[in-house]
């Protein structure tokens, strides 16, 4: 079966844990995901089976929406609502300095992971160094916030939407918020609504041709594709390098030129 769908992940298990789920419903060995989503999250998670799978680097999921709770006063060492460490109580905040600081973190900001993460270091998750009480050597990244928006304030919480670039980490946001207001603060809830324009839809099957963020190509001899045979460069109507969709009755290719050779990434595979 190939199909690609958006699933919605509840809290609790982990992405991986949660496709195994989806595996056992679609009867099906061949699956994966696309952006995890820590356990304590839920919300949308791209997913794909069969041949498909080899597909979901070609996805444009930027940007991505998420609906976070930051717990003010709270601190962890997860950033999350686990391994709460401490609560202090904290007097409410002026809805003025919670509006002046988003704005502050508008753009792009340097970050360090957190150390409960899945960001490999030196050949381990960031979690596993963390587990063991070692702190992981990460290195700073840069995210962009795109937008955000205060959605509601009862205090102690604060509930914001946000719209970020692929590789930012929701709780890193937060602490950065929480130290622009001198606070301590972590994540006591979190939603993934949307990943470019893929949003929740009841696991509904996608138009895969749709969803691919690649330029079609045309090619001199089609009788190549339905045969596997090799391709030369100057067969294609686009040489540039990159990766392209070669579409021939039925079925569709996806071919990748890089220096100077064209490779298949696969090939005659099934329209749906």
């Amino acid at each position: 079966m190939n199909k690609i769908f958006v699933a919605y992940k509840r809290a609790g298990p982990s992405s991986n844990a949660f496709l195994s789920e989806l595996k056992k419903k679609y009867r099906v060995k061949k699956a994966g995901y696309s952006g995890t989503l820590d356990p304590f999250a839920r919300g949308v998670l791209i997913v794909a089976l069969g041949q498909y799978t080899k597909l979901l680097r070609f996805l444009d999921k930027s940007p991505k929406i998420y609906r976070a709770t930051l717990w003010l006063g709270a601190s962890s060492l997860s950033l999350d609502n686990k391994n709460i460490q401490s609560v202090e109580k904290i007097s409410p905040l002026a809805l003025e300095i919670l509006e002046k600081t988003k704005r502050a973190l508008l753009g792009e900001l340097e970050f360090t992971p957190p150390s409960f993460s899945a960001k490999r270091v030196a050949g381990r998750r960031a979690y596993a160094w963390a587990k063991r009480g070692q702190t992981p050597p990460l290195k700073p990244c840069k995210m962009r916030i795109f937008s955000a928006q205060i959605l509601h304030y009862a205090h102690p919480f604060l509930h914001l939407e946000l719209s970020m670039s692929e590789g930012g980490y929701v709780r890193s946001y937060c602490e950065l918020f929480a130290k622009r207001l001198g606070i301590s603060a972590t994540l006591s809830s979190l939603e993934r609504v949307a990943e470019g324009k893929f949003v929740y839809n009841g696991e509904k099957n996608l138009n895969v041709l749709e969803c691919l963020n690649l330029k079609t190509n045309t090619l001199k001899d089609y009788s190549k594709l339905k045969n596997g045979t090799k391709i030369s460069l100057d067969e294609l109507g686009l040489q540039d390098e990159g990766a392209y969709v070669v579409e021939c009755g039925e079925f569709f290719s996806i071919i990748e030129v890089k220096n100077q050779r064209v490779e298949y990434v696969l090939n005659k595979v099934a329209k749906c």
